[in-house]
């Protein structure tokens, strides 16, 4: 079983006092380093190793330039990221495969970006599907790619090219085109199979064109939303060329037709933006700081555990998230509580914020007859989670390793962030020094 490497924490040998007191930063698979770029780093602190997350800057300042993502698309050093139902075009499972806009050109046309954002609002058409571009960012490693202003650049796309509505023919051959060189869209969640830079930039794309197809409607009057700024936000226009009338069905016109009053359209509040839910997941240490809490669902493989999580509720701060989740989960209570880490999960959109926390004195008793959300949960010693770590990780669907001993504890791949957090209660987190 291939065990990824991580990707490398931005800047892991720069001296400063954070870094002496918490240590190294912690990055998490999916997370993008992208400030390991020249035009954000001097050159004596870029990461040598070469492993980093999304090496992509995404100069979201540009989104809104159609001039630059016109020159963005055509440039011959750019790469597109296909989706179709959200699987993504690859190689193999190891190896997402990127293709060029003369291969989405017949899709999307000469120019998607033709138009200002202000004239494609004023030419809107409801009864026209626009096959969802994403504008991802800038590779700044490749100093032969496309110079805008001061900066240059590979720029990177994610398109959308899920058969529908009136592009359904023209995305269908696409398909069958890319299909018949070998290629295939990646069914189901990718987890750990892909390099850390790929995963990175699969995980920006998958969220945000998931989002947008979540979001065809605006949620105040129910009309259709039209995507802008680079696929970065959704607008609900005031006209319609096809004179829709209502959120469903209507009738064709000639000339623009005004729109049902909506109260996007007023005041600063008018666009719709890409959700983001933070989700705590946390190791939970006893009291005495020699076992931690894990817990398991009744669909885990057999001796599975994990770390129990959970979403933040409104109004709630991260660490009474998790005081809530433990305690609603094993009945177990806690006191302090410290961020160690977190991770973007695309599935759909969540930020897990992986915390550790410690029990309260007499606090440590398991009650699960709060949440029957697990089957079972239990303390373990540090010594078994730290063999666990050593032979006992793999994915839910994946064998265990080699060295494992059947009835022993089974734990998450070092690809999540329940295992990070687990490493780093039994490398000394809770000891007496400092250490993150």
């Amino acid at each position: 079983m291939t065990q990824r490497v991580l990707p490398e924490p931005a800047f892991p040998d720069l001296d400063s006092m954070l870094s002496r007191k918490f240590g190294k930063e912690v990055a998490n698979y999916f997370s993008g380093i992208w400030c390991s770029n020249s035009n954000l780093v001097p050159p004596n602190l870029v990461n040598p190793s070469g492993i980093a997350g999304s090496p992509l800057n995404r100069v979201s300042f540009l989104r809104t330039d159609h001039e630059f993502l016109s020159a963005a698309l055509k440039h011959p050093a750019t790469s597109f990221l296909l989706f179709n139902n959200l699987n993504p075009l690859a190689k193999d499972p190891s190896h997402l495969s990127y293709i060029s806009y003369a291969d989405v050109k017949p899709l999307i046309g000469e120019d998607s970006y033709s138009k200002t954002e202000e004239q494609m609002i004023a030419d809107y058409n409801s009864t026209t599907t626009i096959p969802q571009l994403l504008f991802l960012g800038l590779d700044e490693r490749n100093k032969q790619g496309l110079t805008y202003n001061i900066y240059t650049g590979s720029p990177y796309f994610a398109l959308d090219v899920t058969p529908k509505g009136s592009i359904t023919s023209r995305a269908q051959h696409l398909i069958e085109t890319l299909q018949s060189r070998g290629l295939k869209f990646l069914e189901g969640r990718i987890q750990a199979s892909l390099p850390a830079q790929d995963a990175a930039i699969y995980a920006q794309a998958r969220a945000l064109l998931d989002w947008n197809a979540r979001n065809p409607y605006c949620a105040q009057c129910g009309q259709p939303t039209l995507s802008i700024n680079g696929g970065m936000k959704r607008t609900c226009p005031p006209k319609d060329m096809a004179s829709l009338e209502g959120a469903i069905g209507g009738n064709v016109g000639a000339a623009p037709a005004d729109r049902p009053d909506c109260a996007t359209r007023k005041g600063v509040s008018n666009l719709c933006f890409p959700r983001t839910d933070p989700t705590v997941i946390m190791a939970v240490v006893s009291l005495d700081g020699k076992r931690v809490l894990l817990g398991r669902q009744k669909r885990w493989p057999q001796y599975w555990y994990s770390t129990l999580a959970g979403f933040v509720e409104p109004a709630e701060s991260v660490e009474e998230a998790v005081r809530r989740e433990v305690w609603e989960e094993s009945g177990v209570k806690l006191g302090r509580v410290v961020i160690h880490s977190t991770q973007p999960w695309p599935y759909p959109a969540n930020l897990m914020i992986g915390a550790i926390a410690q029990c309260i004195p007499d606090g440590e008793e398991i009650v699960l007859k709060h949440d029957p959300e697990l089957e079972s949960a239990r303390w373990a010693s540090l010594d078994e989670v730290r063999e666990a770590l050593r032979v006992g990780t793999s994915g839910l669907d994946e064998p265990s390793q080699d060295g494992y001993k059947e009835g022993n504890l089974r734990l998450p791949p070092g690809t999540a962030i329940a295992n990070q957090l687990l490493a780093a209660v039994v490398g000394g987190f809770v000891g007496e020094s400092p250490k993150i």
